[in-house]
């Protein structure tokens, strides 16, 4: 018996580390391209563009939430799933989607009536061409997640951003201006819906018959309020402070936002989406979930600490370089900004355990509680402007963080101090680095801000990972192991859970 769960573990130790190279990797190599896309469009583009842009994403983002891909996550969680419940998922998604495209574009005009903006209008009408595609992605996409089948999924992902990117560029060089931005996600969504689509080889046709989808129904709500919450928490600072700030200083925060959530955003998400299915499998075989999730975030620590503090301290030659002399107000934005985000990789990395042992219950509380707290920072930071919005985010995110860790971490059997002793090597080692860098930046100030942003990306590095092995070797060495040595044995282990 001992034998046969072993065998368990380190065959879902490899089925974890292809789906993590290949999801992440995927996701590096979209995000690449499209970086190198999105400064050349930032560069032709204007503030204002993004202003505008940031604006019309409220309600996308509002209604999305109601989109239907929690239902459709449901069915990674069940043991064994029929055609005819695949199809009944197809069209929960249908239905839902086809709605959210009609009130979209009927709620368009008193949109662009609030922000005072009339071309949000009809930005909002071609957004809502989104919906249209959004099951044609969901279905396929959970279909192929439940074999932690992700190969296929990068595949479609990177088609995707190829087109969008070519779009992009298309768009910018030819003068669209604000409309390259609402085209561009058009265009990539379309064409990751095709290559997912082949991927899942056959869809169902939809069934409008609900009769015994309880389940799908309980699980999916759930979630739904979960995602409610995090449309309050994540875009209340928009809907509170978007009439009060003008179209050109909010395009500089809502521009540092997007730079600062890059990894929280991109990259974290897609590990997510790993991760909830691997956990339901571990936590099926009978493995440890907690000790899975301290080992995540550990990792998680390692990468997120010294990057965004590092990105703190050289936010001036940063937006210099790649953005251009036009965005450098943008740099006390960032670097505040970048400063909070640590705090909100953790705690986004926290619901996939709890939704996979069937307690979305934890996940629907903690949003609730982000939603309360940072609502609430943004409303009292929204009357000192921008630099009121990121004081918000400084305060509130540390905060959601404890108060996820003091929902989640019971449940899962992991005690605070074991949590804290894991993640400390490298935080301290981060505020080292950040210490080390800001005072050597007087040495380098004299020379271009490319090579300045060089130079002190190359100090930072050498003192993270000089302090790390000088203080705490394992940290590396364990890192080491799990991605580059790739050893199954190691992985069925603690190591195993890290890539969980």
């Amino acid at each position: 018996m001992h034998t046969e769960t072993h065998n368990e573990s380190v065959g879902l130790a490899g089925r974890v580390r292809s789906a993590v190279f290949w999801r992440s990797g995927s996701q590096i190599a979209a995000q690449i391209l499209m970086w190198a896309v999105t400064i050349i469009v930032v560069r032709l583009l204007d503030p204002h563009d993004y202003g505008l842009y940031f604006m019309s994403q409220v309600l996308l983002v509002a209604l999305n939430f109601l989109n239907g891909q929690s239902f459709a996550s449901s069915l990674i969680r069940e043991e064994k799933v029929t055609p005819h419940r695949i199809a009944q998922v197809f069209g929960i998604l249908i239905l839902m989607n086809l709605a959210l495209a009609v009130a979209q574009y009927l709620a368009a005009p008193a949109m662009a009536a609030y922000y005072r903006q009339p071309l949000i209008t009809d930005m909002l009408r071609a957004q809502s061409l989104l919906y249209l595609v959004i099951p044609f992605v969901a279905l396929p996409q959970v279909l192929l997640a439940r074999e932690l089948n992700f190969k296929a999924q990068a595949k479609a992902d990177f088609g995707g951003a190829l087109a969008g990117s070519i779009a992009a560029l298309c768009g910018a060089w030819m003068g669209m201006g604000v409309w390259t931005l609402v085209w561009a996600p058009v265009v990539q969504q379309a064409v990751r819906a095709i290559g997912l689509g082949i991927a899942a080889k056959r869809l169902p046709w939809p069934s409008f018959d609900f009769k015994g989808a309880g389940s799908v129904m309980t699980f999916g709500s759930a979630l739904i309020l979960c995602q409610f919450f995090w449309v309050i928490q994540t875009q209340s600072d928009v809907i509170i402070a978007g009439r009060t700030i003008g179209t050109h200083d909010f395009g500089l925060y809502g521009e540092a936002l997007f730079i600062t959530l890059i990894f929280t955003s991109k990259f974290v998400p897609p590990l997510n989406e790993v991760a909830f299915p691997a956990y339901a499998q571990l936590a099926k075989s009978g493995g440890d979930v907690g000790r899975a999730f301290v080992t995540a975030a550990r990792m998680m620590n390692f990468v997120s600490m010294p990057l965004y503090f590092g990105l703190a301290v050289v936010a001036g030659p940063m937006v210099n370089t790649l953005l251009g002399e036009k965005w450098l107000e943008m740099v006390p934005i960032v670097a505040g900004l970048a400063s909070a985000m640590p705090f909100f990789a953790l705690q986004i990395i926290c619901s996939p355990t709890t939704n996979a042992l069937g307690m979305p219950r934890v996940y629907v509380r903690s949003s609730a509680a982000g939603a309360a707290i940072m609502a609430t920072c943004f409303f009292i930071g929204s009357y000192w402007g921008v630099n009121g919005l990121v004081h918000a985010w400084q305060i509130g995110m540390p905060l959601l963080l404890v108060v996820t860790l003091a929902l989640t971490l019971p449940v899962i059997g992991v005690k605070l101090r074991t949590l804290v002793w894991a993640l400390l090597p490298s935080t301290a080692a981060a505020v080292a680095m950040a210490g080390i860098v800001s005072w050597s930046g007087q040495f380098v100030v004299h020379f271009p801000p490319i090579v300045q942003l060089g130079l002190l990306t190359i100090i930072g590095g050498a003192a993270y990972f000089g302090l790390l092995w000088k203080f705490s070797q394992t940290t590396i060495t364990d890192l080491y192991r799990i991605i580059v040595k790739r050893d199954s044995s190691v992985m069925a282990g603690e190591e195993l859970q890290a890539k969980v």
